[in-house]
């Protein structure tokens, strides 16, 4: 639904599915993973979270859930960078693979191949989820996306290269200062469903 048309309810419905739906269990389990690690017993464990696309690149007429998966993979950074003193290596995923959802809003891209490799389906995910959740696993506060046989690292949020005037600005300098970093920057990738 378009941002003009969203209710508080809609947002808030989003938001208790998919950041309260990954904080509580997260949440749990590190509790029990910190009382052992006070009582002697630290153990290699792992988070694996949910983002999506969505969430990184934004998505037209789905405000309150790329914003809730912004907020997954943040929420992930910030515990791989709390955590891994107790042992505890948090990573997430951004999956593209069919789905209820997918299906209904793609159907010509989810759409089963009658032959040949089937690059939406889910199962092609599961094998990097099986080894974030594992022993092997060296990486944290990493979002990985995934489809069919591709995985990346989404690279997210960086620092630009700034200008520094060493001093405080005035209004009217700012638009041209602004041109110049935005011509320098890399172009932000398009928001889903804006052609």
């Amino acid at each position: 639904r378009m941002f003009v048309n969203m209710t508080v309810d809609d947002w808030d419905a989003v938001m208790r599915v998919h950041l309260r739906g990954t904080f509580c269990p997260v949440k749990h389990a590190v509790e029990y993973w910190r009382a052992e690690s006070k009582a002697g017993d630290q153990r290699e464990a792992r988070v694996v979270t949910t983002s999506s696309g969505a969430g990184l690149m934004g998505s037209l007429a789905q405000t309150n859930y790329a914003a809730a998966k912004a907020g997954i993979a943040t929420f992930t950074i910030n515990i791989a960078a709390e955590l891994g003193r107790i042992g505890v290596a948090a990573n997430s995923i951004a999956p593209s693979a069919r789905s209820r959802m997918t299906e209904d809003a793609f159907p010509e891209m989810m759409a089963k191949p009658e032959s040949g490799f089937d690059a939406m389906d889910p199962a092609n995910i599961s094998p990097l989820v099986v080894w974030l959740g594992s022993a092997q696993c060296d990486v944290s506060g990493r979002v990985f996306e995934c489809a069919g046989g591709e995985i990346s690292v989404a690279d997210g949020w960086q620092h630009g290269v700034p200008f520094d005037k060493g001093a405080r600005w005035e209004p009217d300098e700012i638009g041209a200062v602004v041109a110049d970093l935005i011509a320098a920057a890399p172009a932000p990738a398009a928001v889903y469903g804006v052609s």
